[in-house]
């Protein structure tokens, strides 16, 4: 079936968001069952590396599929998302890796040592 209802437009479809999207419906959390044990859905957040795995990869890419990577991101980001948001995604992006960070940095014309700078002060508050 098409949907004709513009389908929440821009508007966020992800949780978290910053733009007071849509939140998780604990109603529809999958209860656990039992196999030969117990299961139930990985808790995506008692484990704190998001960042190996991607700077891994962007590592292993050549330099051309790199800069598409970078040009890809600066494109969509800077395409009017706030600069609190830019930053934010910088800061993921330079934990991933830190060519990474800088390069997506440089193409929004952004200071990334600032940015770093400023996740620093912050995290010390």
């Amino acid at each position: 079936m098409m949907r004709f209802d513009g389908n929440g437009g821009s508007a966020p479809n992800y949780e978290p968001n910053s733009f007071g999207g849509p939140t998780q419906d604990p109603r529809f959390t999958e209860r656990p069952k039992m196999v030969s044990g117990t299961v139930a859905r990985h808790d995506h957040r008692s484990d704190a590396d998001y960042y190996s795995q991607p700077g891994d990869l962007f590592r292993l890419m050549p330099a051309d599929a790199k800069q598409r990577l970078i040009d890809n991101i600066v494109s969509s980001l800077g395409n009017g998302v706030p600069l609190r948001i830019q930053e934010l995604q910088t800061q993921h992006f330079y934990k991933a890796d830190p060519a990474y960070g800088s390069g997506v940095a440089k193409g929004l014309g952004l200071n990334i040592e600032a940015i770093i700078a400023k996740k620093q002060a912050n995290a010390a508050d």
